[in-house]
């Protein structure tokens, strides 16, 4: 069963809560929220293939447009925020600018956006660089930016990996989830439950690729050349470009583990990129070709009827882009009691006390251990 398939049961509402997405993507944030029954009232992007797919498979209150173009006074309140605001400037493969770059200030639009409808919680997903971009200072400066908008937020930044929750794929990915203080609702993230040594094994790529060839949408084959295929003939599964002998005429040189990688069907895919040229496609495991966007998105959890839009780069930047939802699913799951009033409050002001007289470099470390938990204490 899809990790999906669980939040149907909680679609119980007196009252839906209202939702707000930001830098929209195709919607991988957002479906496990919609499968929950909250009410998706507002988003935006600024890919227009990826609005026709998020209109498409979850909801047409999406506009395409550049952020900085909004009226944030006309947008609806809601009661929950998300986005994953631009991660390029915190990328781990790239040089990093960090919040001197372009695109790493635009998570000031998302605080303006806190700023304005005081939601009662919020989510932002960003690259693991963020959490030492700037040599640390820009994780430091994002979280105290959102903690000092009245009446306060709690932000408990964590390192997810999402094959630790239930995702065919290695990726790590950082989820900062603030949530009003004035609300008491102690959030704590979910912890791990797949891997060794945990309740269920991690789901393997040759399980998540399973039949996929019987889907009929965005399951198109690539040409390929036939250089590539006498290439990929030499990679053993879970290999990459350094399988070949340096003396082959089929030896090519790469800088990252990404060219040429195929994958292991035992064990979880590697992270599913949204770019790249020659070699960083990823490859199939079986037959000596480029992954399909359908098995792609099967990597990426994505159902089956979830139908991308665009040309076949296009679909593989928006998957590759995304947040895959059956990772978020627990997160959902955590964060449904505050909307259903199903929680004792305490008191967070306080929490919030102590976690600020933490060293920064001892907050961070909570955001990278396996539990990550922020638990709150009966004395500081």
């Amino acid at each position: 069963m899809a990790l999906l398939d669980r939040l149907d049961k909680l679609n119980n509402w007196n009252q839906k809560p209202a939702m707000i997405s930001l830098f929209s993507g195709c919607g991988g944030m957002d479906l496990p929220f919609h499968r929950a029954g909250f009410e998706l009232v507002w988003a935006i992007d600024t890919n227009p293939d990826a609005c026709r797919t998020f209109r498409r498979n979850i909801s047409d209150k999406i506009i395409c447009d550049n952020i900085e173009n909004v009226d944030i006074s006309a947008v609806p309140d809601a009661d929950l925020i998300t986005g994953g605001f631009p991660c390029q400037d915190f990328s781990m493969i790239w040089k990093r600018p960090g919040l001197k770059g372009t695109r790493g200030n635009l998570y000031t639009y998302f605080l303006e956006f806190v700023r304005e409808k005081q939601p009662k919680a919020f989510i932002a997903e960003n690259v693991k660089g963020l959490l030492s971009a700037n040599g640390c200072k820009a994780i430091r400066q994002i979280i105290s930016d959102f903690e000092q908008i009245e009446p306060g937020y709690l932000v408990k930044p964590k390192l997810y990996n999402f094959a630790d929750y239930g995702v065919p794929q290695y990726r790590e990915r950082v989820l900062l989830v603030g949530v009003r203080m004035d609300t008491g609702f102690n959030f704590i993230h979910p912890e791990p439950e797949y891997g060794s040594d945990r309740t269920h094994p991690h789901r393997t790529a040759g399980e998540a690729l399973r039949d996929v060839e019987t889907v009929p949408y965005n399951n198109e084959h690539q040409r390929i050349q036939r250089r590539t295929v006498e290439i990929l003939k030499r990679i053993k599964p879970g290999g990459n470009f350094t399988d070949i002998p340096k003396d082959s005429e089929y030896y090519v040189k790469g800088m990252i583990s990404h060219v040429y990688r195929r994958l292991h069907p035992d064990r979880p895919s590697t992270t599913i990129i949204a770019g790249g040229g020659g070699g960083t496609w990823g490859y199939h495991h079986e037959e000596p070709r480029s992954l399909t966007n359908r098995e792609r998105a099967r990597l990426q959890t994505f159902p089956d009827d979830f139908i991308f839009e665009g040309s076949f780069t296009e679909i593989r930047r928006q998957i590759g882009n995304a947040v895959p939802p059956d990772g978020i699913v627990p997160l959902v799951e955590t964060l449904i009691p505050l909307f259903k009033n199903e929680y004792q409050p305490v008191d967070l002001y306080e929490f919030s006390r102590h976690l600020q007289s933490l060293d920064w470099r001892d907050r961070l470390k909570l955001a990278t251990s396996e539990s990550g938990q922020y638990e709150l204490q009966t004395s500081f």
